[in-house]
C-alpha cells in the first residue's frame, strides 16, 4: 500500500493543494484537447466550431473514425496536428463541467497505476448518457370545454375529467390508473380535443438528509470520539483517521456525526461500502438518523437509475452517496468528507481493467482535495493499522460493544478429538450448542466460505475430477440448480451420470462440503427449524438481501447459513450462537495476507453473535487448533497477532515495509504468452535492492480462456517501482494478441 500519510507517496506527488471547481477558459480556445473513455495514453487535438465556447473539464461530444464518442475538456490543444485536419467538436453539454479537482485525480490515478487516463476517465463516465437532460415526458391537461358537447360522457370519462379539474396535468398511464378506466379511455379524449397534451420535464423531488435530526444517544467513549470527527471536518484540510472499534461498538452512530457535520457545511459526503450485502441494514440506520436516504451507486442500479444519481452528483444535488468501489470516480463538485467502511476488506481492491485499491485511491483523493477521511473497521489492515501506530494516521479506538452488550465466548472444537459422524461436516458438540440454542427460542449461524454443495466432483472408477474448460479450477456443484458451475468465468453445465472420461455410470460423487451441503446436514438433525441460505447465488441484489435481513429480525428464520455475505455489518438481536464450519479454509496457499484476511474474516463472523442483551457464543471448527490466527482469536489478543505478522512482513521486507508490483502476462495462445513472459522475465531490473521473481505460470494459469504468467517485482520502501517498470516495459515488443497488466500494490496473488 502507498504510505498517503502526512507524506506523498513514493516516487508521487499529489501536486498542488489548492482545490479548483470551475472550468477555465482554454486560451487561444480554437482547438481543445479531449480525453476519450478509451485505452489511449494522451488526448486527442480536435477544433472548436465557431459560436462554440469551451472550457477545461466540458464534457462534449466528438467524432472519432465512424463513431461520436463522450469526451472531456482536458486543456488546450497540444498544436501537433495541422488546423486543416483536425475535426470539430461534435456538441457541448449543458451541465456542469468535471471539477479540476477530479481531473487531477483521474491524471494521479493513472500515473500510479500505470493505466492509461483514458480508461481511468472510463470509470468516471460509466453512466453514459447521464449528460443528458431526462426527457420530457408527455401528460395531458383539460382542453377545450367546447368539444365536451359533441362527447357521450361516460362514468370512466368524467372522473378522468374531475382528475384534471383539481389537479395538475398527467401522464396518461397515471390518469388512467387513478381514474381506474383504460388507456384507451383517455386516449380517447385527447383525441376528440376534450384533453391536450403537455410536455413536463421530469424533476427528482429526493429529499435531501437533514443533519439537524437528532441522533442516537452516545455513549461517552463514543461522544468523544464523534467530537474528534466532528472536529476534523470542521477544520476542512486533510487528515486520515483510523476509527477501530469492535465489532457491535457503534462505529456507525460516531461517524454518522462526521456526515452531519459535512451536510451542516453544506458540502457532499462519500460512504464506500465493501459489498452491496452491507448495504441494507446501513441505509435503514442512515435514513432513521437522517430522515432521508443517501444516494446509492452500485452495479445493481438500472441504467436509468445510474444516469439520474451521476447528474445528481454533478450538480451537486446528491449530498451523501454510498456506494461500491467505483462511486469513487464520481464528479463531486464540492466533496468534503470521505467514509471507507470496512476498510480492511479486499473487495475494495479491483482486479479487472485499471487495477487499484480502492482505499488507498480515496486517502489520495482526500490528499489531493485537502479533506479528511475515515477508515473505519472492527479489524483494520495491517497497513492502516501501522500507519495509526506511525503516527500518521490518527486513530480512534471504540473497545467495547455499545449498550453493555459482551463479546461473544469463542471456543475451538479440535475436530481430529471431536470427528463428526462419517459423511457429516458439524462435530457433535456444535450440533450439542445448536439443540440448546433453537431450545432457547434463539437464532444461529452457520458460516462456510465455499459457495454451492461441494467444490470438487470426481470419478469414483477412474478419478476424474470436472474442471473447468476455461480455467484453471474445478466445477463448483450447485445441486439445488442442478449444474456444475465455474465461479471464475461462469461456465456452466448439467449435473453427470456418467464419467466424461472412463463412462463409469452413478460414479461421480461430490467432494468437500459447501453451503447446500451444509444444509442438507441440518435439514435431517433438525427438521422443524426454519433455515435459509445466505449466499451471493441466493440473494441477488440489494431489494434480496433486504428482505432476508427482514426475515431475520423478525425470527422468521432459526439458522442461517451462508458465506462471507453475512459475515459483515449485519445487527441480529436474537442471534447469539456462530459455528464456523471450516476454520482452516484460506489459512494455507501461501498468500502474503492469508493470515490477516482470515483473522480478519473470522473475527467478523464471530461479531455476529450476541450484539444485544443475550449473551453470544461462536464455535470455529479447526484440525490445526494450534494456529496462530486460531490462538489470536480465542485469547483476544489482536495486538500480538498483528505484531507478529509485522515483525514477519518487515524481516522479509514486504508490505508495507516494501513496495511490490506484479506483471501477468495473458493471452489466447499459450506459446506466444510463454514468449513475452520469458523476453520481460530476460530484460527485468535488477540491483542490489530490487528483485524481480518470475515469470512463472499464474496459480490460476488459465483463466476466462486466457493463459497467464506472472512476474513480481520487490523493492524497499522507498523505492518508486513506476519509473522502473515503464522503463522495463519499454524494452520488450509485446504483440496485439498479448496483453501485459500492471498491479501496483498486488493483494492477490493468483
Amino acid at each position: 500500500m502507498a504510505d498517503h500519510g502526512s507524506s506523498s507517496a513514493p516516487g508521487f506527488d499529489f501536486g498542488d493543494e489548492e482545490q479548483v471547481g470551475a472550468s477555465r477558459a482554454v486560451p487561444q480556445a480554437r482547438r481543445v484537447a479531449v480525453l476519450l473513455p478509451l485505452p489511449l495514453p494522451e488526448a486527442y487535438d480536435y477544433k472548436v466550431p465557431a459560436g462554440m465556447e469551451l472550457g477545461e473539464g466540458n464534457y462534449v461530444e466528438v467524432p472519432l473514425g465512424p463513431r461520436h464518442l463522450l469526451g472531456v475538456v482536458w486543456g488546450p490543444g497540444a498544436g501537433e496536428v495541422s488546423d486543416t485536419k483536425l475535426r470539430p467538436v461534435a456538441q457541448r453539454f449543458d451541465i456542469p463541467p468535471m471539477p479540476e479537482i477530479h481531473r487531477r485525480f483521474i491524471d494521479w490515478v493513472a500515473a500510479y497505476t500505470m493505466a492509461p487516463p483514458g480508461a481511468v476517465l472510463r470509470m468516471a463516465l460509466s453512466a453514459i448518457g447521464g449528460m443528458e437532460p431526462p426527457k420530457p415526458i408527455t401528460a395531458y391537461q383539460l382542453g377545450d370545454p367546447g368539444r365536451l358537447a359533441e362527447l357521450r360522457m361516460t362514468a370512466a370519462r368524467r372522473r378522468v375529467l374531475d382528475l384534471l379539474a383539481d389537479g395538475p396535468p398527467r401522464p396518461s398511464a397515471e390518469l388512467a390508473l387513478e381514474a381506474g378506466c383504460s388507456a384507451a379511455v383517455v386516449r380517447g379524449l385527447a383525441d376528440a380535443g376534450v384533453l391536450e397534451p403537455v410536455l413536463l420535464h421530469p424533476t427528482r423531488n429526493i429529499p435531501a438528509p437533514d443533519w439537524r435530526l437528532p441522533g442516537p444517544v452516545l455513549s461517552p467513549e463514543q461522544a468523544a470520539a464523534a467530537e474528534s470527527l466532528r472536529g476534523k471536518v470542521a477544520a476542512a484540510g486533510f487528515s486520515t483517521t483510523l476509527l477501530d472499534g469492535v465489532t457491535g461498538s457503534g462505529k456507525t452512530e460516531v461517524y454518522s456525526e462526521a456526515i452531519a457535520a459535512c451536510l451542516e457545511a453544506g458540502r457532499q459526503v462519500l460512504v464506500l461500502l465493501p459489498e452491496i450485502a452491507l448495504s441494507a441494514q446501513w441505509l435503514e440506520r442512515f435514513a432513521t438518523r437522517f430522515g432521508a436516504p443517501p444516494h446509492q451507486w452500485h452495479s445493481d442500479l438500472s441504467g436509468t437509475q445510474r444516469r439520474a444519481t451521476w447528474r445528481d452528483v454533478a450538480t451537486g444535488a446528491a449530498r451523501v452517496v454510498v456506494g461500491a468501489r467505483s462511486a469513487l470516480f464520481l464528479p463531486y463538485p464540492d466533496l468534503g468528507l470521505i467514509l471507507i467502511d470496512e476498510e480492511h476488506d479486499p473487495s475494495f481492491k479491483q482486479e479487472d481493467g485499471v487495477i487499484y485499491n480502492a482505499r488507498d485511491m480515496a486517502v489520495a483523493r482526500a490528499h489531493l482535495g485537502a479533506i479528511p477521511i475515515v477508515l473505519v473497521s472492527a479489524t483494520p489492515s495491517l497497513e492502516s493499522s501501522i500507519n495509526a501506530d506511525a503516527g500518521r494516521y490518527g486513530r480512534l479506538d471504540l473497545p467495547a460493544r455499545h449498550g453493555g452488550a459482551s463479546m461473544p465466548d469463542l471456543k475451538l472444537i479440535d475436530l481430529r478429538l471431536d470427528r463428526p459422524p462419517r459423511n457429516r461436516w458439524l462435530a457433535p458438540s456444535l450440533v450439542t450448542a445448536l439443540t440448546e440454542t433453537f431450545a432457547e427460542g434463539e437464532q444461529a449461524m452457520l458460516f462456510l466460505n465455499r459457495r454451492g454443495y461441494a467444490p470438487l466432483t470426481l470419478c469414483r472408477s477412474c478419478g476424474h475430477r470436472m474442471q473447468c474448460p476455461n480455467c484453471t479450477a474445478w466445477l463448483v456443484e450447485h445441486r439445488l440448480a442442478g449444474k456444475l458451475q465455474c465461479h471464475h468465468c461462469d461456465f456452466t453445465m448439467k449435473l453427470l451420470d456418467v464419467c466424461p472420461s472412463c463412462s463409469a455410470e452413478g460414479s461421480m460423487t461430490a467432494c468437500g462440503p459447501g453451503v447446500e451441503r451444509i444444509a442438507e446436514e441440518v435439514t435431517q438433525l433438525f427438521p422443524d427449524q426454519r433455515m435459509a441460505l445466505m449466499t451471493s447465488d441466493s440473494l441477488i441484489g440489494p431489494h434480496a438481501i433486504r428482505e432476508m435481513v427482514r426475515r431475520v429480525q423478525d425470527h422468521e428464520i432459526d439458522l442461517l447459513i451462508g458465506t462471507q455475505v453475512m459475515a459483515k455489518g449485519h445487527h441480529f438481536p436474537m442471534l447469539t450462537l456462530v459455528g464456523v464450519v471450516d476454520s482452516d479454509l484460506g489459512l494455507g496457499g501461501g498468500d502474503l495476507r492469508a493470515a490477516e484476511r482470515t483473522y480478519q474474516l473470522l473475527q467478523q463472523v464471530a461479531g455476529r453473535a450476541g450484539r444485544a442483551e443475550r449473551a453470544g457464543r461462536v464455535f470455529l471448527q479447526t484440525y490445526m487448533p494450534e494456529h496462530p490466527v486460531l490462538q489470536a482469536l480465542i485469547s483476544g489478543d489482536r495486538a500480538s497477532f498483528y505484531e507478529r505478522e509485522a515483525d514477519e512482513r518487515h524481516e522479509h521486507g514486504m508490505p508495507p515495509f516494501g513496495r511490490l508490483a506484479a506483471l501477468i502476462v495473458s493471452g489466447e495462445e499459450e506459446t506466444t504468452v510463454d514468449v513475452v513472459a520469458r523476453a520481460l522475465g530476460r530484460t527485468a531490473p535488477r540491483s542490489e535492492t530490487v528483485q524481480v521473481l518470475g515469470p512463472a505460470p499464474a496459480p490460476y494459469a488459465l483463466l476466462r480462456g486466457r493463459h497467464r504468467r506472472r512476474l513480481l517485482l520487490k523493492a524497499p520502501r522507498a523505492v518508486s517501482v513506476q519509473p522502473l517498470i515503464a522503463e522495463w516495459l519499454s524494452r520488450v515488443e509485446v504483440p496485439g494478441s498479448v496483453r501485459v497488466q500492471v498491479d501496483i500494490d498486488p493483494y492477490s496473488f493468483l
